[in-house]
């Protein structure tokens, strides 16, 4: 039930009435929790129909505008957004998940409200402008994924009407464009290439891959090394191999007191975590 979550929207006024703040998106949260017997679980958070939304400010020049939302049993999400002369842009995300609430972790063994901080990825948006994306956008941090869709936000609205300007999400952008239009001609030709590769090259490369070493701190000291060698095997219309080089590869992630997480980010848009 990926639609199941209700879609949440927002509009804040200033001290005139006008509109300051607007956002109109869906999400939800999947969350890796503790149960009773010691195993884990994973939990799916989504937002009630019914969701407040108090202690939002517009903010200004000099004041961080906040989107706060809250719904069901002691849930809560927002996300700070500061300014400069020319764009805005989100600082932190903050979810606040409660474990009593039994619905949703009906055997956790850590009871009562859970914050969890992370750094907004997105890129600075021009003022006047308002970020669109339809597509999924997903942020990983600390046993929790939060997924976005269907997201329309603007932040520091001007005269009060929210702009007709839009600023779109990479994953709404193709990333290349074609440079001739689509014709039945081109198709078949892509489809008969496609189908009918020459026989003598090869699928692809199965080298063994070159073994990465990859680690994660917690203060001063090492607490997470994986020292691997890393082939991707996607399945489709022709196999495709892709060795994961750790020459160009990123580790990131964090280690708690039961849980440790390893992300590798290739540089390609390639992202693994265990």
């Amino acid at each position: 039930g990926f639609f199941q979550s209700h879609a949440v929207e927002v509009d804040i006024k200033d001290a005139s009435n006008a509109t300051c703040l607007y956002a109109d998106w869906m999400m939800r949260f999947l969350i890796i929790y503790e149960s009773n017997n010691g195993s884990y679980k994973t939990a799916t958070l989504n937002l009630s129909s019914s969701v407040t939304h108090n202690g939002s400010v517009c903010g200004n020049d000099t004041q961080a505008a906040l989107l706060a939302v809250q719904f069901g049993e002691g849930h809560s999400w927002s996300i700070n957004i500061t300014k400069n002369n020319e764009t805005y842009r989100g600082d932190f995300i903050t979810l606040t998940y409660n474990t009593n609430d039994t619905a949703v972790f009906p055997d956790a063994k850590r009871k009562g409200p859970v914050t969890v901080l992370v750094k907004d990825p997105s890129h600075p948006i021009q003022l006047n402008t308002v970020f669109v994306c339809h597509n999924s956008i997903v942020i990983e941090a600390e046993n929790t994924k939060q997924i976005f869709w269907n997201v329309t936000i603007q932040a520091f609205v001007q005269n009060g009407t929210v702009s007709k300007k839009e600023s779109r999400c990479p994953a709404d952008t193709p990333t290349t464009a074609p440079t001739i239009p689509p014709t039945i001609a081109n198709v078949t030709t892509a489809s008969t290439t496609t189908l009918s590769p020459a026989p003598t090259t090869a699928p692809q490369p199965v080298e063994n891959p070159d073994t990465g070493n990859y680690s994660l701190k917690s203060g001063n000291k090492t607490c997470f090394l994986a020292t691997v060698g890393l082939q991707l095997n996607v399945s489709q219309d022709k196999p495709l191999l892709i060795n994961i080089n750790p020459k160009t590869t990123v580790a990131d992630g964090a280690c708690g007191n039961t849980t440790a997480t390893l992300k590798l980010n290739d540089g390609n848009s390639t992202l693994i975590g265990f």
